[in-house]
């Protein structure tokens, strides 16, 4: 059972990047998958949370309008395509799986899948 983030990288600010989660040995869509970053010298934060089945979706304050998660049942990916990006943004980005009620989603205690983390610096 595993988790693999992947798709940081080095992008200016107002930039663009998309995060994909690809899960083997599970099926996502049995499970809410959630997006958390920790900046250095922060603690991890939630970011967006997509239901396993109702399209339920959260969004951090500090993402609304920038960020879009979304899920690919067929390819057992969840994606986090975010846009306009920020030096604040800067962080390395986990997902994470859950089977929590919704409305703990933004609990990471909950989580019981962890991707490894993928880097995104952003910075001119």
């Amino acid at each position: 059972v595993q988790l693999q983030a992947s798709g940081g990288g080095l992008v200016q600010p107002g930039g663009s990047l998309r995060l994909s989660c690809a899960a083997s040995g599970f099926r996502l869509d049995d499970y809410a998958i959630g997006w958390f970053r920790q900046a250095p010298g922060k603690e991890r934060e939630g970011v967006s949370c997509i239901s396993s089945s109702d399209g339920s979706i959260y969004y951090a304050d500090s993402v609304k309008g920038r960020f879009t998660i979304s899920r690919d049942n067929a390819k057992n990916t969840v994606y986090l395509q975010m846009n306009s990006l920020k030096p604040e943004d800067t962080a390395v980005y986990y997902c994470a799986a859950t089977t929590v009620v919704w409305g703990r989603v933004t609990e990471e205690v909950h989580y019981r899948y962890w991707g490894q983390g993928t880097l995104v610096t952003v910075s001119s």
